[in-house]
Formats: structure tokens, C-alpha cells, sequence
């Protein structure tokens, strides 16, 4: 699944009218993958994967690219400069994939179960601390690494529907 790790910058895309030639693909060392547990109400899968995916540019600065424009020269936010992959797994491989995650030392956000009855950043934060390790019932997990370390860790979860 090259798709997952290529893109191209221009893609053969058409600004007014012109059709613009295809970059050769870009290919990246990294990779950022989402896991969800697949027992979620799918509102619970967009809020999890949200809230995951914002602390990643926190710690890791350069899979954020640089701010977009459009043609009219509106100022827009930069996003992630390389694809994010969501993964679907079970309970237990989610917990197994949060051990291999804690082993190889990987960048890694989590979401507990108790952080859908909680209200902000503090009441999350306190949630997450009151649990031990073992004992986390995690709902999702992101991780970023070197591709290979990446896969390793996600091994057994699948490709969202």
C-alpha cells in the first residue's frame, strides 16, 4: 500500500483551467497512525482520533507542515505534511500495541474511556493520572516513529472501515 506513505505535491491537479504536471511522490521515513477500538459509536471515533492526532505536533514539530494559502491569498493553518493512517482493533490489541508503543520509546498520545465523562484539559489530564499503566482502558492510541517501528507497534490492528 505505497498510497499510504506517497503523495504528490501537485497531483496532475487543474488551477484555472491548466492542468498542472505530476511531482514525482513523495516519500516519507516517518509514519503517523491512529488506533481506535473498534466497539466505538462512530461520534466517539472522530472525537478520539481529534483529540489523539493534536498532541502529536506538540512534541514532534516537524510532521506539521507550513501554513496554506488559497489563490485569493486567505491565510490558513498548516496541517500535518504527511498522511495519517487510522487502524481498528480490539481491546486487547490496542492494549498489546500501547506496550510495543511504551517499549520502543515511540511519540504516543492516548484516550481513556474516562475521558468521555470529563469536560476539559484538566479533568483529562487528572483522569489519565488517577489510573495506572496497566489499567489504562484505552479507547485509542496515536503513535509517530520511523515506519517500520510504527508498524510493529499497530501489528494486528486493521485498516478503519
Amino acid at each position: 500500500m505505497s498510497s499510504e506513505y506517497e503523495t504528490s505535491p501537485s497531483g496532475g491537479s487543474a488551477v484555472g483551467g491548466e492542468s498542472l504536471p505530476a511531482a514525482a511522490p513523495v516519500r516519507f521515513d516517518t509514519k503517523i497512525t491512529v488506533v481506535l477500538r473498534d466497539d466505538l459509536e462512530p461520534w466517539q471515533r472522530l472525537n478520539v482520533t481529534a483529540f489523539l492526532v493534536s498532541g502529536l505536533g506538540t512534541l514532534v514539530p516537524e510532521v506539521i507542515g507550513e501554513p496554506y494559502e488559497d489563490a485569493d491569498g486567505v491565510s490558513y493553518l498548516p496541517m500535518f505534511r504527511q498522511p495519517v493512517l487510522v487502524l481498528e482493533a480490539s481491546k486487547e490489541t490496542l492494549t498489546a500495541a500501547h506496550g510495543r508503543a511504551l517499549s520502543r520509546a515511540l511519540p504516543r498520545a492516548v484516550f481513556t474511556s474516562d475521558l468521555f465523562a470529563t469536560g476539559n484539559d484538566r479533568d483529562n489530564r487528572a483522569a489519565v493520572r488517577a489510573v495506572p499503566t496497566g489499567d489504562l482502558d484505552l479507547v485509542g492510541l496515536a503513535v509517530h516513529g520511523p515506519r517500520n517501528a510504527v508498524d510493529k507497534v499497530v501489528k494486528g490492528a486493521r485498516m478503519h472501515p
